[in-house]
């Protein structure tokens, strides 16, 4: 069960209307379970439509549906969260939009978080109904956003029930111009973490001048096996 966050920078008509483009974003999207593309910014919803219809003309083995947020951002400029998933393989069990309203604390977030909840369709996957948020999506290379004595304090930091799949030291951005780590999937308790597939956690680079993490997530029964490996 592979699956992976992708910021497809300003996902829309015009980045589409390049028959390069699409087909390479199909490929690349046709390569998980479920993948969730930040920054869609369409706001007529067209150019959604269309790359899932293209994406299942693609696919001959699995069928994809999507979900996306509502439109989200403080000013005019507003993103959407999108997930897409092979709903052969997996169901979708509820979804919410993040109220940011924390009293004392309002308006947290410029794009609030969109979370789904899945559990396999054979009841097989790793994910324990649950893939919420594995992403977050901080501009550290403009080191401003979260400098090393700010993330101390960041409270999924010090909980030593979160765990850093993406860790400091690796280079999550497309830039030449930079080492920073921009991206993270984050899992939470420790049957999360043994769920996914050692060093799986990796950065997929690609030409298209967008960025992507992505983690494998192991079956019940290759998390049985590998665990009667490790008893032997």
């Amino acid at each position: 069960m592979k699956v992976t966050t992708f910021n497809i920078q300003k996902f829309g008509k015009s980045k589409l209307s390049d028959p390069f483009v699409q087909k390479t974003l199909i490929k690349i999207v046709s390569r998980y379970d479920i993948i969730v593309i930040l920054e869609v910014v369409d706001s007529s919803g067209d150019s959604v439509d269309n790359f899932l219809e293209e994406l299942n003309k693609f696919n001959k083995t699995h069928h994809y549906t999507l979900e996306i947020s509502t439109r989200l951002g403080r000013g005019n400029y507003k993103e959407q969260f999108m997930f897409l998933y092979r709903d052969d393989l997996v169901d979708l069990v509820g979804s919410y939009q993040y109220k940011d309203n924390q009293s004392g604390d309002e308006d947290a977030f410029a794009r609030e978080p969109y979370v789904l909840r899945f559990k396999n369709s054979e009841g097989t996957c790793e994910l324990y109904d649950v893939f919420q948020n594995v992403k977050m999506k901080w501009k550290t290379d403009v080191k401003h956003y979260v400098s090393d004595n700010e993330m101390k304090t960041i409270r999924i930091r010090s909980d030593e029930n979160f765990h850093w799949l993406i860790t400091d030291d690796v280079d999550t951005t497309a830039s030449t111009r930079n080492d920073n780590t921009y991206d993270r999937i984050v899992v939470y308790g420790d049957d999360m973490l043994k769920g996914a597939f050692p060093n799986s956690a990796k950065p997929f680079n690609v030409f298209t001048g967008a960025e992507e993490v992505e983690v494998e997530l192991k079956k019940k029964r290759q998390r049985k096996t590998h665990e009667e490996h490790l008893n032997d």
